[in-house]
């Protein structure tokens, strides 16, 4: 904007202090949330995949019990075999044909013995998948209801902060207009660097807010004189005086009176 520039240094501290002012109501609304939505999401991937682990080992045992079906098919059209054979055996005219006969019916009889030992495996691998289906749906249960519960909790917290954060949001792209480029991206360079986001700090007791470093007496008279910008040695935040601090609480507190 072409007021940016003209803006003198104490209106740029005071639009300073009132976007950090803004933007760290912001990050409170976002800690209240904490972790809320993170936990929603990593719930929720897990109810997935639980589920689809679910789908597919009742897939597992719809295969598996078809395959008994059809081993046990195998079974009846083995023993008719062996019928079918050992009639056969009644009217061969020679041993030949009769060992031929008999070595079908042993095989037959092989074939129903294979049958039925991957059947008693097939049962028990059901059994398995069984236990395991329980277990999943049990677990699957529990991740559910605290899933919905979480959610409930999140969808509470956002529907009271949502608007409020919508308007500081743009409240805080308004105030960034008014600052010249060069501040704002020193404004969002150390807030970035620092744990409690706090890019700008008043002078409280002598000390600055920011690091509790105490600040020499000259530079303090120069912090309330707002003719330039000073920046803390020891926390490297923006300094501000006690007194324009406080008139810009209190200006945003009006705003965020409103929520």
């Amino acid at each position: 904007m072409a007021t940016t520039k003209e803006l003198s240094v104490e209106e740029k501290l005071r639009a300073l202090y009132d976007l950090q002012l803004i933007d760290t109501r912001i990050d409170e609304i976002r800690n209240v949330r904490g972790e809320l939505p993170l936990e929603v999401e990593e719930l929720e991937d897990e109810v997935a995949g639980l589920s689809t682990r679910l789908d597919k080992l009742k897939n597992d045992l719809e295969v598996i019990e078809e395959l008994i079906k059809t081993k046990k098919n195998a079974i009846d059209e083995h023993s008719e075999a062996i019928k079918k054979y050992t009639k056969q055996q009644d009217s061969v005219r020679n041993n030949r044909e009769f060992n031929s006969l008999t070595k079908e019916v042993e095989f037959q009889e092989l074939e129903i013995q294979l049958a039925e030992k991957q059947i008693k495996e097939m049962k028990a691998t059901i059994e398995h998948k069984k236990d395991v289906i329980a277990q999943s749906q049990e677990r699957l249960e529990i991740k559910s209801t605290h899933l919905k519960h979480k959610k409930l909790e999140l969808d509470a917290i956002m529907s009271e902060t949502s608007k409020e954060e919508a308007f500081l949001s743009e409240k805080s792209a308004e105030y960034k207009k008014q600052i010249e480029e060069r501040l704002l991206g020193a404004y969002t360079r150390i807030r970035s660097s620092v744990r409690n986001g706090l890019a700008v700090v008043s002078i409280e007791r002598g000390a600055s807010a920011g690091s509790f470093f105490t600040i020499p007496p000259q530079t303090q008279v120069e912090i309330a004189s707002r003719k330039k910008i000073i920046i803390d040695e020891h926390s490297g935040r923006i300094l501000v005086d006690s007194s324009l601090a406080e008139e810009q609480r209190e200006k945003m507190q009006n705003i965020f009176s409103k929520f």
